[in-house]
């Protein structure tokens, strides 16, 4: 990857509905061998897909709540079934096995504390294999960058 294709990924991270045109413009390149950059940059998996950025609020999902979740065992078979229940959870958008006292962390949407509550009563308690759960709600955002720091 050389400077020609951090401006590209930079720029597309900005934009991603950016025409090929405006791109190659902003690159110095011609559109042809722009293009044939964007390709290979998704063929080699550096450009995973393209998505519109939503207003969380707006949605009706005004809560962010960061949940650490402790497993009972660390046993294949119970890290698998967590792992693909977790997957099937809509309001989970963000999941990380993580080092120290606790094995996930989690970010849950929702649009306030009782569909919060709701959630963890009706559906994540549920998961198998689960020790411990410990929530912690943000008040706000500080900082939230879509792109990498290319």
């Amino acid at each position: 990857m050389d400077t020609i294709d951090r401006q590209i990924l930079r720029e597309l991270q900005r934009n991603a509905r950016i025409t090929n045109e405006e791109l190659a413009e902003k690159v110095h390149l011609s559109p042809s061998p722009c293009l044939r950059r964007v390709r290979k940059l998704e063929a080699n998996g550096l450009i995973e897909g393209y998505s519109a950025k939503v207003n969380q609020e707006a949605c009706g999902l005004a809560m962010n709540v960061f949940v650490s979740v402790r497993l009972e065992k660390p046993e294949e078979h119970i890290i698998r079934h967590f792992e693909e229940a977790v997957a099937t959870l809509d309001e989970i958008i963000e999941c990380y096995l993580i080092a120290g006292n606790r094995d996930y962390l989690l970010r849950v949407v929702a649009a306030d504390l009782k569909d919060y509550e709701r959630f963890i009563r009706e559906r994540f308690s549920k998961v198998p294999g689960i020790d411990s759960i410990e929530s912690s709600f943000a008040f706000g955002h500080v900082k939230q960058q879509a792109g990498l720091p290319l």
